[in-house]
């Protein structure tokens, strides 16, 4: 492991030791196992464990927070420990497991596994069993961790658990011992928590989902953001263009994502001010450019619905025409828009496109952005004509500007909604209604008996 993880802190290691081991009784050049407190002095097994060797493991046992569990089991015993190489805990180890203990939530499972390398015993190399007397259980300071130790028959290797005894006897103290190891031992309630974490990182977790969330602008249900991310680069907006659009000419502009939000696909501001700009060299429409920059905001939200991906066809009024336009017709708030929205398609019409249809099916009606009004084009003279009597305009200048996603189509008059009136239908003439008096019973019997007898005459009111 990289010393610099633990802040190269075996210094602090030896100054807390060394520190502990210096009791304020003692004589000079009089030593001590330990002192009153569970005090160590500089010949302890624990500053032997600073050897270089076992410097790796020292870091542990500071970064376990177990320097006074130790000192508390030297003041009252022998220990034993078996220490892995430096090189073990360095390279050997599985970098997960690594980062796992040292983890602080792990902290639990770090102090198990280290203290599973110490017995509250002294067990010198003499002592160990001989090959024909099979294991020697001893318990460890961990929680019911034990250690078993035993040599391989033939070679006569000496072994605890599994791991082989590199270097008996490597450092020996009054208070204890050190005996060098291949490897780290990992007890099996450390590594099945192990397991157990590194399981649930790799489950995928669900997410908990709420009540569905109604869109109230489609009023649809809202789309997954899953279902939106799949939506390829290019596609048609999935929003009806009516729930893009700004909500009123008084208010802010459209609230669909600008040229420069996360799914620019086109600019649609550069070529918004294309195709003004080729309304203004085309000649005869400075009028229709003028109220799309200047009096509204239409130019900007225009633009705001081609990057989304919307496409737009614009009929235009000529100059010629927009000086017929009254001061009434002006004067209402917000009638500039309304004008212009009514003449402006979101589909992506050219001049054969609208004469194939009218040709083919005679009367069609398209959309415009001014919902829900739809404006009216029919075949007339050869051409297009739009709405009807005096409200009506010819397609005058075809294709002015056809590229991208917005066609300019001119025409010759301003167009208006149709107003339908109600007609009420009157009497053609008045109905004189004759009210007949009621007769009586008896009379009414008295003239059917006369009537019988043709002498119904012989009374005035029969």
């Amino acid at each position: 492991m990289d010393r610099c993880i633990y802040g190269c802190s075996i210094v602090s290691f030896l100054l807390l030791l060394t520190a502990s081991a210096l009791p304020q009784s003692l004589e000079p050049g009089h030593h001590n196992i330990t002192g009153s407190g569970g005090q160590i002095n500089s010949n302890s097994v624990l500053v032997a464990l600073l050897d270089s060797r076992y410097t790796e493991l020292a870091e542990l046992v500071e970064k376990a927070l177990l320097l006074q569990t130790l000192e508390d089991a030297v003041g009252r015993h022998n220990i034993t420990i078996f220490a892995p190489r430096n090189e073990a805990l360095e390279r050997d180890l599985d970098p997960d497991f690594k980062r796992f203990l040292l983890q602080p939530g792990n902290l639990k499972s770090l102090q198990t596994l280290l203290l599973s390398h110490i017995i509250p015993t002294r067990v010198g190399s003499n002592q160990w069993p001989e090959d024909n007397s099979g294991r020697v259980k001893h318990v460890t300071l961990g929680r019911d961790q034990v250690l078993h130790l035993s040599k391989t028959k033939g070679n006569g290797k000496r072994l605890v658990n599994s791991a082989v005894i590199t270097r008996p006897d490597d450092l020996t103290r009054p208070d204890g011992l050190i005996h060098g190891i291949e490897r780290l031992l990992i007890p099996r309630s450390v590594q099945e928590d192990f397991n157990r974490r590194r399981n649930l990182r790799s489950i995928s977790a669900v997410l908990p989902e709420g009540a569905p969330e109604i869109d109230p602008r489609t009023n649809r249900l809202k789309k997954s953001a899953a279902a939106s991310v799949a939506v390829p680069a290019g596609s048609p907006p999935v929003l009806p263009i009516q729930s893009a659009m700004a909500p009123g000419p008084s208010l802010a502009p459209a609230p669909a994502p600008g040229p420069g939000g996360p799914r620019h696909h086109f600019n649609g501001e550069a070529q918004v001010k294309d195709f003004i700009h080729t309304l203004l060299h085309y000649g005869g429409y400075n009028e229709m450019a003028d109220i799309l920059v200047n009096l509204t905001s239409l130019a900007t939200e225009m633009g705001r619905l081609v990057s989304e991906g919307y496409v737009l066809t614009v009929l235009a009024p000529n100059d010629e025409a927009m000086a017929k336009l009254t001061t009434d017709q002006l004067s209402e708030p917000g009638a500039p828009e309304q004008i212009m929205y009514y003449h402006i398609i979101p589909e992506y019409q050219t001049e054969e496109s609208m004469y194939n249809s009218v040709r083919r099916f005679g009367k069609v009606k398209y959309e415009t952005l001014r919902f829900p009004h739809k404006v009216a084009a029919k075949e007339a003279d050869g051409s297009v004509k739009f709405g009807s009597g005096d409200r009506s305009a010819y397609l005058f200048d075809p294709d002015i500007y056809t590229a991208g996603r917005i066609s300019v189509q001119g025409i010759d008059g301003v167009l208006f909604p149709e107003v339908e009136e109600e007609t009420v239908k009157k009497p053609s003439g008045s109905v004189k209604k004759v009210v007949q008096t009621r007769r009586g019973k008896l009379l009414e019997v008295a003239c059917r008996m006369l009537g019988a007898i043709g002498k119904d005459s012989y009374i005035s009111k029969c």
